[in-house]
């Protein structure tokens, strides 16, 4: 009976997405930090400590951008939604357990930008973001939990589906590409994902 009754309110469990995905992003800054706090710099010293957290910096918009990404697409999923059930709440918060690590992966990646294992853990993240969020959306369409006719559903069901599929298929090149060189990886991650936001190659 419980499993019946319990997790109904969609509300809820958007509002909760909302706070760790605000809370996540804001986390994010956490790792920039004035390089010669406290300390008198002339304009030379400053500016040579601050390329000294470059790393630390392109981490952070690289990992804002894919926050922002992954928020407009659980928020195009909820657009969808009409109800929901306890194992689509259990779906959502283990996509958000993945959304709250990345603050963690970033500050890897940060300070060893040059090292292809931080590169693949945090590529592992956001291959973890996109599953999470793939389970989700595939429950929501099974269990015919959207706010569609199944013509329509089934049309918005292969869009999501496939620009997710596509997207991680995309970052894991871009991933391997850290075997070539970490820093070219970044580069092509970073491009995707302005791509993703922006739609640059869209033909829509």
């Amino acid at each position: 009976m419980y499993n019946q009754i319990a997790g109904k309110r969609l509300p809820r469990i958007e509002a909760l997405s909302d706070g760790v995905f605000s809370i996540a992003m804001t986390f994010l800054v956490f790792n920039l930090k004035d390089p010669l706090a406290a300390t008198p710099a002339t304009e030379e010293a400053l500016l040579g400590a601050l390329w000294s957290i470059a790393p630390n910096i392109s981490s952070f918009f690289l990992s804002f951008m894919t926050l922002g990404i992954f928020w407009t697409g659980h928020s195009t999923q909820f657009d969808y939604l009409e109800r929901s059930d306890r194992n689509l709440y259990w779906l959502n918060l283990f996509f958000l357990m993945f959304v709250a690590l990345l603050p963690f992966t970033t500050s890897i990646l940060g300070g060893h930008i040059d090292n292809k294992v931080a590169v693949i853990l945090y590529w592992l993240n956001i291959l973890a973001l996109g599953l999470a969020l793939l389970l989700h959306w595939n429950y929501a369409y099974r269990k015919k939990l959207l706010a569609l006719d199944e013509t329509n559903a089934m049309q918005v069901h292969k869009a999501i589906r496939q620009r997710i599929i596509y997207a991680q298929a995309f970052y894991g090149l871009g991933a391997a590409l850290c075997f070539v060189h970490p820093f070219l990886s970044l580069v092509v991650i970073f491009a995707i994902q302005l791509n993703y936001a922006f739609g640059i190659f869209s033909r829509k």
